[in-house]
């Protein structure tokens, strides 16, 4: 094993341990720590077998090298937790701007009773 496989395996069971403790402090949901748990220990498995796997993929992909298939994959799930990110964000936006709506209506129905409160007080 290389010195850097070490360092790898190091910092992703760090990392196993660390979202395992956001999860027990309820700041993960189930689904959040399954999925960070999923990635991580599949990059254990790289970190500990990376030539194995980069020739399988290789194979697979019909790469010519076997870190241009580990890249590759690495790209492809960069994508799909950015696209992950996106959803979350999009989704706080619309939540927000249906919040500011209600909010808005209310403020406005509230200065309106104020209103007819003033006239009955100040005829």
């Amino acid at each position: 094993m290389y010195a850097v496989q070490y360092i790898a395996i190091t910092v992703v069971l760090v990392l196993m341990v660390y979202v395992l403790g956001r999860y027990g402090k309820k700041e993960f949901e189930w689904g959040d720590f399954l999925f960070w748990e999923t990635i991580l220990l599949g990059l254990l498995i790289v970190s500990i077998f990376p030539v194995e796997i980069a020739n399988e993929i290789k194979k697979l992909l019909g790469l010519g090298r076997g870190l241009d298939a580990l890249f590759v994959i690495g790209i492809g799930l960069s994508y799909i937790l950015i696209f992950k990110v996106y959803l979350a964000v999009d989704k706080t936006e619309r939540e927000i701007t249906e919040l500011t709506r209600k909010v808005a209506i209310e403020l406005e129905e509230i200065n309106e009773k104020l209103e007819k409160i003033e006239e009955r007080l100040n005829p």
